[in-house]
């Protein structure tokens, strides 16, 4: 399986609809990721709503040189907007939807499809319907190619990722053992905030950390900013912001993958300070995402 080497920028969970400084956030990494001569880029998620007052915002990422690709999170349908009114004022390729480059394959998945059962959690739909699955193992047995999949709530997280996330993962590891070889290699997943790697079953699976925050509710309210700031945007003292904006960029080079991510600190008391209970997170609050090294032997 002969291929180039490739890159690409990745960020998660700006949260426009939240964060007063989310415009700047993204200029940021889009000014880097220009810089960087990047194959293209991708948010996975959370990114903003469909108002006309976000079209600013729009702009700056649309403002990349190159190739630009979006997955649907689920906050970014909040206020009664639809997934399709959402593909189109990102003018993305779909609700889910693959492409190809320099030798790799890449499959965008939506996690907001409705669970049919009755006993399903309350709260957002986190879902992959039947239908998805079934265009997902099609999609992969028509590639020859070594594959990655970007999906917003984490395949490898049951603490509020995918509820069919076995099944899932299972379309993905049926296709690797009728493939011969390891063909899908990574799922990166934005959605928890958080900052890990879990391989299962061979396929890695990388949480890409939220650009701006994580969130804490109302047991920690605090107002990290100004009384300025927070009587405009008043979601902000329910987070632990992050100072700096977080992203990443991954670079796959034969068979080997590297992840180059940032460091920051948090902005105003820390989860620890304020006593939050870590353990009902599952995964660390930290205000970075950490550098990767995977290589594969057996490709």
């Amino acid at each position: 399986h002969e291929r180039g080497s490739l890159k690409f920028g990745l960020c998660a969970d700006v949260h426009k609809d939240i964060m007063h400084d989310a415009d700047s956030r993204l200029k940021a990494f889009v000014e880097d990721a220009s810089e960087e001569e990047l194959d293209f880029i991708i948010q996975l998620g959370d990114f903003c709503r469909p108002y006309d007052y976000n079209l600013g915002y729009m702009s700056i990422w649309n403002s990349f040189p190159g190739k630009t690709y979006h997955v649907i999170g689920n906050h970014d349908m909040d206020g009664g907007f639809t997934r399709e009114q959402v593909v189109e004022y990102w003018n993305a390729e779909g609700p889910y939807y693959s492409f190809d480059c320099k030798g790799y394959h890449f499959v965008v998945l939506d996690g907001n499809d409705e669970n049919p059962s009755p006993d399903r959690p309350s709260g957002y739909a986190r879902y992959l319907g039947k239908e998805q699955l079934l265009w997902l193992e099609e999609d992969l047995d028509n590639t020859q190619l070594p594959t990655a999949v970007f999906i917003h709530q984490g395949l490898d997280n049951d603490l509020g990722g995918i509820y069919n996330a076995t099944r899932s993962r299972l379309v993905l590891e049926k296709a690797n053992e009728r493939a011969g070889f390891q063909k899908v290699q990574f799922v990166f997943s934005g959605h928890h905030h958080q900052d890990y790697h879990n391989e299962i079953n061979g396929i890695h699976y990388l949480q890409i950390n939220s650009m701006s925050y994580q969130w804490l509710g109302d047991d920690f309210k605090h107002i990290r900013y100004s009384e300025a700031i927070d009587e405009q945007f008043p979601w902000i003292k329910y987070t632990v912001p992050y100072r700096d904006p977080l992203w990443a960029i991954a670079e796959i080079s034969g068979d080997t993958f590297k992840l180059h991510g940032r460091n920051s600190s948090f902005v105003g008391p820390t989860p620890e300070e304020m006593g939050v209970d870590m353990d009902a997170y599952g995964y660390p609050i930290v205000p970075y995402i950490s550098d990767k090294e995977i290589i594969f032997r057996n490709s």
